[in-house]
């Protein structure tokens, strides 16, 4: 990561986390609502959470960075999923907040998901072109060495995405559930009782 040119505004993500987290979605809402859910769309899904982190309308460069364990090739959960032929090195223009560049970053035998993760934040967090730094952590199994190196970063807007709150400084924070249930097409007016 050190010889990359960042933009100002960067998305770093667990992907196994988020698919898990899709699936779970996608199996209690399809109980819930009685009906099939879609896979989340990955474009609509990335411009909410983008929204969420504060980018604001206009040309923006948003650079997404999807971390995923060594033996996993595709989003189970998301379209499209594909990390190499439909991911890596691509990207997509939002009319209202401007270009999204994704690039994928496989986990080896040295470092696995979490380190990396952990490895990416840490140098995220240091480098100085980035104004705008949206995480989506598995704060379950990291959270506390996420919520330390968001403590100690200085001169960011931070936003963490995660299903519960989190206590901590250093960054705001908003709900992941929210900007999923969107990108499978659930609405809020499914949850009225008649």
């Amino acid at each position: 990561m050190e010889h990359t040119k960042w933009s100002e505004n960067v998305v770093l993500v667990d992907a196994d986390y988020a698919d898990a987290v899709a699936f779970n979605l996608i199996v209690n809402f399809e109980r819930m609502l009685n009906r099939p859910i879609p896979k989340a769309d990955l474009a609509h899904w990335l411009v909410c959470v983008a929204l969420d982190g504060g980018v604001e309308p206009g040309e923006n460069d948003i650079q997404v960075v999807l971390i995923h364990g060594k033996d996993k090739r595709l989003l189970d959960n998301f379209a499209p999923s594909d990390f190499d032929k439909e991911l890596d090195g691509k990207a997509f223009r939002d009319e209202r907040l401007g270009e999204f560049k994704l690039s994928s970053v496989r986990s080896e035998n040295l470092a696995d998901v979490e380190t990396l993760c952990l490895q990416s934040l840490e140098a995220l967090a240091g480098e100085k072109g980035i104004k705008r730094l949206i995480v989506v952590p598995d704060m379950e199994r990291y959270g506390a060495r996420v919520r330390e190196v968001l403590s100690r970063t200085e001169g960011k807007d931070v936003t963490l995405l995660a299903m519960e709150p989190q206590a901590g400084r250093g960054f705001r924070q908003e709900i992941l559930g929210y900007s999923l249930m969107s990108a499978m097409g659930i609405r809020g007016d499914e949850f009225r009782q008649e």
